[in-house]
């Protein structure tokens, strides 16, 4: 567990779709019909009413993040993003991928939320280095801890043992615990 300006961090590797939490946040495509990894996880576990809330949104642009209850998750909230597919790195991956983070916790705020799950988005079928990544993910979400002092805390799981090591040790060098 690390702490960032009395907001708390965590790390863990599991299922997203375990965790309790008043959000959790899917790596969704732009339709936001349901897809693969995370977000086909999240669609099959929640049930037909994400899919019901989804399809009245219409989509969703890249960077941006809109939010369903949770239908039989163990959570509140699902908050949906969509992250960028990464090409070569110059081509906006960066940007829209901190949007992600930092608007996804946009509508945690906007929700009063007190805790929210995040995957590492874009880093499975949408090929962005995790590396680079995690970077952008510790950068927005300080940023936004920086103005808005909350939630109180945000879990990160990570599917797999090396996308959880990398994050822990980054995080362990980034907030010096």
């Amino acid at each position: 567990m690390f702490n960032y300006k009395n907001v708390n961090l965590d790390i863990i590797q599991g299922d997203i779709t375990e965790i309790q939490a008043d959000a959790i946040v899917n790596a969704a495509n732009n339709t936001l019909l349901g897809g693969g990894g995370v977000d086909g996880a999240i669609h099959r576990k929640g049930g037909k009413i994400i899919l019901e809330q989804c399809k009245k949104i219409g989509g969703c642009p890249t960077g941006e993040a809109r939010i369903t209850t949770a239908g039989n998750l163990p959570s509140k909230y699902v908050i949906h993003t969509v992250g960028p597919i990464y090409k070569d790195g110059n081509s906006g991956e960066e940007k829209f991928l901190y949007n992600s983070y930092y608007n996804s916790l946009r509508l945690v705020k906007e929700y009063n939320l007190k805790t929210v799950v995040f995957p590492s988005i874009s880093t499975g079928a949408y090929k962005y280095p995790i590396e680079k990544a995690v970077k952008v993910v510790l950068k927005a979400i300080k940023d936004f801890i920086d103005i808005e002092n909350s939630p109180e805390e945000i879990i990160f799981v990570l599917f797999n043992e090396n996308d959880y090591l990398l994050y822990k040790n980054y995080f362990k060098s980034e907030l010096n615990n």
